[in-house]
């Protein structure tokens, strides 16, 4: 059965999951979701500047592919912007969410299919000892990129200093508020 395994850090803590090729009892059957949103997403992961439901991974043609759902805040795969569309990954890939990076850290494609499996492969595991996996190439660095909050309700964008504050305009809590790419002329 073909299997890609992921590696991101949460609070200080590596965790590792692993996606298998037709995933079922997941919030999209086939597909395993990412983002902040835990009632939409597989993986949940806890940084502000991951959109609430920003990507999926599914596997189709004999790859595991990488589907945007955030266009407003496109994910950095190996260095260029997917904002539409797939994009196949491979071990070594190099996935930045929002400011979260996730790396690829195995592939394995089976050449005869296998009864899917019923569940996830079990929570996100840590691993403090586990052997990092180099990668050839730096990911863009992200100092030239901001992030803001959009207000649910008047649609405008704060930084992540008003996360705890609310929306500066109008004083909604942005706690489930979606992240965004904010352009650098819209920068503050």
């Amino acid at each position: 059965m073909s299997a890609l395994t992921i590696q991101w850090n949460e609070a200080g803590k590596e965790k590792t999951q692993t996606i298998y090729e037709q995933q079922r009892n997941t919030k999209n059957p086939g597909t395993v979701r990412i983002g902040r949103d835990p009632s939409r997403c597989d993986i949940v992961l806890s940084d502000p500047t991951v959109s609430g439901l920003h990507v999926e991974i599914f596997f189709n043609l004999q790859q595991f592919l990488i589907r945007n759902l955030r266009p407003s805040n496109p994910p950095l795969v190996d260095g260029k912007q997917l904002t539409q569309g797939e994009q196949p990954l491979k071990q070594g890939s190099i996935i930045f969410l929002g400011q979260t990076q996730v790396k690829v850290i195995a592939v394995f494609i089976s050449e005869a299919s296998s009864v899917p499996p019923t569940v996830l492969s079990g929570p996100p595991v840590n691993k403090p000892n586990a052997p990092h996996t180099p990668v050839g190439h730096q990911p863009t660095p992200f100092h030239q990129h901001s992030y803001g909050l959009q207000c649910p309700r008047c649609q405008r964008v704060s930084t992540l200093d008003y996360l705890n504050i609310g929306c500066k305009w109008c004083g909604t809590s942005l706690a489930a508020a979606a992240s965004v790419l904010m352009a650098p002329e819209n920068q503050e």
